[in-house]
């Protein structure tokens, strides 16, 4: 490729990205603040890649379909994809719902929802919506969301309880809550089951079951959302305590 060419190949990638960032951002006025809250007793772990694994990998265990039953997703639903990352289950969710449903790719990195911005179009998946978050807050309209998965990111959240004090008003009535971790320290990107139980019930969510699923996929525990009439005031909420598990 000689050089003007490749300039501009350069510029029409560059004014590519930057049509795809105008379209991202957030969704909803903020929140409550992140300083009403207390903030996790344990470490949390840094964002390090958009990807967990191989899709190839993830689709032979059939991660998105364990998802998708135990949830009991199904056309027409719109789903958050909390913490989509690369799109992985972005892309099935999408597929999935149908034109009659949507999905709503969250994140708090704009670069990722930008990279999967290009990739839905390239697919021609004209469902999804991508929303920009912050790290307290998933910046979500009110009552739009039949379900809402967080897979093996829950311990990326720097500030778990206001983020799912937050997250909760955006839930509809009978709504559920998926969150996929492994039992692992949150330093070593898992978290402990007994943990996550304690810090979602320290915000008003209920346990509803707790799943394994497949090969190294971790587990699938579903909540529903705290009942508006009893939701806690922020500075009710208690940190749970860091147990050894967690460091």
């Amino acid at each position: 490729m000689t050089a003007p060419v490749y300039i501009v190949a350069l510029l029409v990638a560059f004014a590519a990205t930057r049509a795809y960032a105008v379209d991202i951002g957030y969704l909803a006025p903020p929140g409550v603040a992140a300083n009403e809250f207390p903030s996790p007793q344990r470490p949390v772990a840094r964002i390090v890649s958009p990807r967990r694994a191989a899709e190839e990998r993830r689709d032979a265990l059939d991660e998105a379909g364990q998802i998708a039953r135990i949830l009991e997703l199904k056309p027409g639903m719109t789903v958050g994809d909390i913490g989509a990352g690369d799109g992985y289950h972005t892309v099935r969710l999408s597929r999935l719902v149908g034109p009659a449903g949507s999905v709503i790719a969250q994140d708090v990195t704009r670069d990722y929802l930008i990279e999967l911005a290009k990739r839905t179009e390239l697919l021609k998946l004209t469902n999804v919506q991508f929303a920009l978050g912050e790290p307290h807050d998933p910046r979500l309209p009110a009552s739009s969301l039949d379900a809402a998965i967080l897979v093996h990111m829950y311990h990326e959240i720097a500030q778990p309880y206001a983020f799912l004090y937050n997250l909760a008003p955006a839930l509809k009535q009978g709504a559920r809550v998926g969150i996929v971790d492994l039992e692992l320290p949150t330093s070593k990107h898992g978290t402990p089951i007994a943990l996550l139980r304690c810090e979602l019930t320290a915000v008003g969510y209920r346990e509803i079951a707790t799943y394994q699923l497949a090969g190294d996929g971790g587990y699938l525990a579903v909540f529903s959302p705290p009942e508006v009439a009893a939701r806690k005031s922020p500075r009710d909420i208690a940190a749970c305590g860091n147990p050894a598990g967690a460091r």
